[in-house]
């Protein structure tokens, strides 16, 4: 049985378990049917089995050697994936500016942290993508036990991870790769390639780009560990049902022709942004982060005009401005950044 089919089945048992609210009542009742779905362990035979068979199911979609679900974001994914493969005193390679989550993995795992620099794109403000050129010195001086990296970077630009795998097999590290922007990867064409296949450990959130809800996210595994045990360490014992459903429900949704109609559409309307909108320059590796700049406006200036016209990026700097999409991006709301953005070119 699913986790999704295991959530509409109903009980008439009175049920003195926990959750407290049992199922009836709502503190907050816009989200009543979430509270009629939050089950204890205890209200069923055996949820953990539905989630086994969910993750399984998921496994084979993505063709790892195990696919976990994580409602406590990519953070902690990125966590575990470090307490799985180094102990106390080993040595990891991270980015000086990563996300918190990758030191505080390192930190927790007693480990040692050595801090590589990404050079920066003067064209675009922000860091590029890393490379074998950059990572070697550091191994090669370093007995590093597990490399972690950024790919995407925040801002769509990607990484060969085919060759840094290569090069952390040559010295015997661990490649953790953190794709929490690349959840929609594995399953279109026009996208970069996904790390899934190819690092020891793939992070990604659902909820970025994949429409899933927060904190949903996904931590995979291609070598010989398994990291359910870190997992454990660092997991609630008592998960919430419905997010678990919701992962499995996201999955079953990009995996399905639907699901890629949807993403291969969200690709042809940013192509069509990109080609009717001439005078603002397009960056990045991966369409649905749309990186643009303008000839007349600096970043920040280009921001703040887009606001006016009711128009919210992500982020912006001298250079450029980041506006995310993702699989609930609709046209609609491409168009009307199409025109705005054409606005912008007459000012």
């Amino acid at each position: 049985m699913s986790l999704i089919k295991l959530l509409r089945k109903k009980t008439t048992n009175a049920l003195f378990t926990t959750p407290s609210h049992g199922g009836k009542f709502f503190i907050y009742h816009k989200f009543r049917q979430f509270y009629k779905s939050d089950i204890s362990e205890t209200d069923t035979h055996n949820p953990t089995e539905a989630l086994f068979k969910a993750e399984e199911a998921a496994s084979k979609i993505y063709g790892t050697n195990y696919t976990y679900f994580l409602t406590n974001g990519s953070s902690s994914g990125i966590i575990a994936s470090v307490l799985a493969c180094v102990k106390s005193g080993d040595k990891v390679l991270l980015h000086e500016d990563a996300h918190p989550s990758h030191l505080n993995a390192v930190k927790l795992a007693g480990a040692v942290p050595v801090f590589y620099k990404l050079p920066l794109n003067s064209d675009w403000g922000v860091y590029d993508k890393n490379s074998v050129e950059n990572l070697e010195p550091y191994l090669k001086n370093n007995e590093i036990k597990a490399v972690i990296i950024t790919s995407p970077t925040y801002e769509g630009f990607v990484s060969d991870i085919k060759s840094i795998k290569e090069l952390c097999e040559k010295y015997g590290a661990y490649l953790i790769t953190d794709e929490a922007h690349g959840a929609l990867y594995p399953f279109s064409e026009r996208l970069p390639q996904s790390a899934v296949k190819i690092s020891d450990f793939t992070i990604q959130s659902l909820h970025k780009t994949a429409g899933g809800l927060n904190p949903t996210a996904l931590l995979h595994s291609n070598c010989n560990i398994n990291p359910s045990e870190a997992l454990k360490m660092i997991n609630t014992t008592s998960p919430s049902y419905p997010l678990l459903a919701t992962i499995e429900a996201n999955i079953n949704f990009l995996n399905s022709q639907k699901g890629k109609r949807k993403i291969e559409e969200l690709i042809d309307n940013i192509l069509a942004l990109r080609k009717s909108c001439s005078n603002i320059v397009f960056g990045g590796d991966d369409l649905t982060k749309i990186l643009i700049k303008s000839g007349s406006l600096d970043g920040n200036e280009l921001s703040e005009r887009l606001f006016e016209f009711g128009i919210e990026d992500e982020r912006s700097n001298e250079s450029s401005v980041l506006l995310l999409t993702g699989i609930g991006t609709d046209l609609k709301k491409i168009e009307r950044l199409k025109k705005v953005l054409k606005k912008c070119n007459k000012l």
